[in-house]
Formats: structure tokens, sequence, C-alpha cells
């Protein structure tokens, strides 16, 4: 197993070379998310006899176990590799998978399913901050750091593939099997990539006097404040749409996810390029409006055609605003600490998931699903102003004021 260390020169293959494998392992591993989103409002709803506000609560309690976990995602990849903490992740993964098919086993009780449910989700909460915080590392240390907005677009594009993917392939499988299938799926899938792993080169960073973890929070609080407004229109899309499409009586509710999914594939595809040569701020400022302007489509939308545009533009604009607000994160701090950076950055996005999606669940169950996105709207459209903050007072790499 080769080992480059951080210092070194960077790997010298072709950028594409360098990311595809990484990129294949943060797929397999995303796919057992993607497969349980269509399904499991519908399952805890319909399956279990759950309101609205526990559907969110169940899947908000992945993002509040990703948000707990970041640091510790981040320190280790930083201090122990990043290849490392992606295995973990994956082994972590599986495990949640037998924690749903226990869930199962007690379906007899509801209270009792949904809380092994629950812990199942917060294991794949940590298991994913391992795997995204480390694959984004990993990747920004193989490549030039010109690239920094490039590898967070594309290891983020391998992870909505998954989702765009498994929405169907979840949705398919839970209409002919049940919820028993997901659970397989979660516990299997993420093994397959242990064996795509074992050959990539580690890297393992030599040590050095890194930034303390308030100290990084401190540096990349705005951009991720930023990005943590951004996020709720994901948010609202992954858990609430296929509800939307259900009360409405329109068929096919995954084809939200997937319209959100490609749209945000094809944006990161053609513009992944942008937070690098525009600035991430500039980016993410536009993409802002444009995911705001799919969220109120989807408010507004009075036939299934109409919610699906808004949901193809709230991935469009999305698409962009992680990479655009991370490339502001990661220039404030030095090239070793971008592990615990990425991980607190990323943070937010978990913070806001674990709060928004109970929240819109209150909502919907106060005023209606259809108000979950006004409200989406609303928010995302409050990162602008971080955006504009962002571009009217820059800094150089490492955090100095310009």
């Amino acid at each position: 197993m080769s080992v480059i260390a951080m210092q070194e020169t960077l790997d010298s293959r072709p950028f594409a070379a360098s990311l595809l494998p990484i990129m294949g392992v943060v797929f397999v591993g995303f796919l057992v998310v993607g497969v349980a989103m269509p399904v499991l409002p519908l399952y805890v709803h319909d399956g279990l006899g759950f309101s609205t506000f526990v559907v969110g609560l169940v899947a908000g309690s992945q993002f509040a176990a990703s948000l707990i976990s970041r640091p510790w995602a981040g320190h280790y990849s930083d201090r122990r590799g990043a290849k490392r903490a992606v295995v973990l992740g994956l082994l972590a993964a599986s495990a949640s998978g037998l924690l749903y098919l226990c869930s199962l086993l007690i379906r007899r009780d509801p209270e009792a399913s949904v809380a092994v449910l629950l812990l199942g989700r917060a294991v794949l909460g940590g298991a994913e901050s391992f795997i995204i915080t480390a694959a984004v590392s990993w990747g920004l240390a193989l490549v030039d750091a010109q690239h920094t907005g490039k590898v967070i677009a594309w290891v983020g594009s391998a992870m909505f593939a998954a989702f765009a993917i498994g929405a169907p392939v979840g949705s398919a499988l839970y209409a002919r099997y049940g919820f028993a299938a997901i659970a397989l799926v979660t516990a299997l899938a993420p093994l397959a990539p242990l064996l795509l792993i074992a050959p990539l080169p580690a890297v393992v960073p030599v040590p050095r006097a890194r930034l303390s973890f308030a100290k990084v929070f401190g540096n990349v609080w705005v951009p991720g404040f930023g990005s943590a407004l951004g996020s709720v229109g994901f948010g609202a899309v992954t858990t609430f749409a296929a509800l939307l499409f259900a009360d409405r009586g329109w068929t096919q509710g995954w084809l939200a996810y997937s319209a959100y999914a490609v749209a945000f594939i094809l944006a990161r595809v053609f513009f992944s390029h942008a937070a690098d040569r525009f600035g991430g701020a500039k980016v993410a400022l536009f993409c802002v409006l444009i995911e705001t302007a799919g969220q109120a489509l989807m408010w507004l939308a009075a036939r299934p055609e109409l919610a699906l545009v808004g949901a193809a533009l709230t991935g469009f604009g999305f698409s962009l605003v992680y990479p655009g607000f991370g490339v502001e994160a990661v220039r404030r701090v030095p090239e070793q600490s971008r592990g615990l950076a990425m991980g607190a950055y990323t943070a937010f996005l978990d913070l806001a998931q674990g709060l928004a999606s109970p929240a819109l669940g209150l909502v919907a169950k106060g005023a209606g699903l259809k108000a979950v996105f006004l409200v989406s709207a609303i928010t995302v459209l409050c990162a602008a102003l971080v955006a504009s903050w962002l571009i009217a007072y820059p800094v150089t790499i490492g955090g100095q004021p310009q």
C-alpha cells in the first residue's frame, strides 16, 4: 500500500483518475441513504402509524448524529488518515442496516420499533459523517489546491448520484418486498467498497501543529451558516416531497428525488469549476436564488409536473451552494487542518437538517404540507445575505483578510 504525505508532491495522476475511485466508494456508501429516502417517511407514517412530526424526527436523527460526529470524523481523518476513516464509516453504515432489521422484528410494538429505527438512523448519520468528510479530505490531499471547489463538487456528485439511483430502486424494493429489503441493502451494500478501497493510496498526514476545533470553528462558521440555510431546501425535498405527492393524489413521488438529484448532478458536471474560477461566495449567491425559486414553485405547484420542475430547480441551485461556501471555508484554514475544517463546515449542514426536518414536520402538521416549501424558500433566501457578506469581506488562503 503506497502512502502519500500531505506536504509532499501531490498525486501526478490526472484529476479524474485520482478522484474516480474515491467517488465510487462514496457512491456505494450513500446508496443506502438513497434507497431509504422516498420510503422511510411512508414506512414511519403509514406502516407504523406515526405523525409527520415523528417522520421529521426520524429523518432528522441521522443529521443530528452526523452533527455530533463531524468533529471526531475530521480529527480522525487528519490524524489517522482519510482511508481509515472511510473504512470505519462503511462498517458503521452496514451496522445501521442490522438495526433496521432489528426494528422490523419488533414491529408489533410501534414505539419500540421506531426507537430502534431512530438508533439505526443515528448510526447511519455517524457513518455518513465519516465517509463524506474523509472522502473530501482524501481528494483534497491528492490534487492541486486550485481545484478545491471541483473536488468538493465531484465527490458530492457521487453522493447525489447515489440518491438519484437509490430513490427509484428503494421505491421498487419497498413496493415489492417491504422495508425488509431496504434493511438488507443497507446492511450489505457498504461492505462491497471495502474491496475497492484496498488498493487505493492512503493519505497519512505528517505530524504538524494543527488548529483546535474551536479555532477552526471560528474560522468557518460564516460560510457554514450560509450553507446551513441553503441546505433547508434539500431537507424539504428529501423528507416531504413524497408525502406532498401522496397527499395530493399524485403518483410516483420518487420522481421528485430523481429530478432533484439529476439536476444537481448535471449542474456539477458542467459547472464544478465555477467556484474555483469565479469565487465561492459569488457562485453560492447565484445558486441560492435559483434554489429559492425552486422551493417557491413547489409551494405554488398545482400539478405534479410543476412540482418536479421545482424539485429540479432546487437541486440545480443547491448543487453549488455547498461547494461554493465550502471553498470559502477551506480558504480560512491551513492545509493540515482541512479534514477538521470540512468536518466543522459540514456540521452546519447537519445542524440545519437535524433542526429543520422536525421543525418542517411541525409546519406540515399545523399548516399543511404545502406550507413546508414556503417556509423553506424563505429560509434558503436568507443564505443570500451570508453570501453577500462573504463577497464584501473576502479572505486569502489561511484566513487572513484581503
